[in-house]
């Protein structure tokens, strides 16, 4: 049975899915359309057990849920309204601080 999380707990999960590059981009491609797990693994150009590990990530999250298309399974996000908070979360105006504080920033791609 599915259950309604909290405002608080929606935006951990939100922040924990966004984490990582991979599942952003896994994000992004299910705001496109849904898609099955080897199509989504050839798009993004990684292996089927990775792309596995992440839509579990994803699922935990509640962001994403896994429909049954005959003898597969067919990846969607769970509201279409996250595809909307997606594109709003793409387009915000980020503000960083030109004096960055981690010395491995650049080589890390962080900060």
């Amino acid at each position: 049975m599915l259950t309604i999380a909290p405002e608080i707990e929606v935006l951990a999960r939100f922040g924990r899915a966004l984490a990582d590059p991979i599942r952003c981009r896994l994000l992004l491609a299910l705001r496109e359309a849904p898609a099955h797990p080897s199509d989504l693994a050839d798009q993004l150009g990684i292996s089927r057990t990775r792309l596995s590990n992440h839509l579990a990530c994803l699922r935990d999250c509640g962001l994403v849920v896994a429909v049954p298309v005959g003898r597969r399974m067919r990846y969607e996000l769970a509201d279409p309204r996250l595809g909307h908070a997606l594109d709003d979360l793409r387009t915000a105006v980020v503000a960083v601080e030109a004096d960055r504080t981690c010395p491995d920033a650049e080589e890390k791609g962080c900060c």
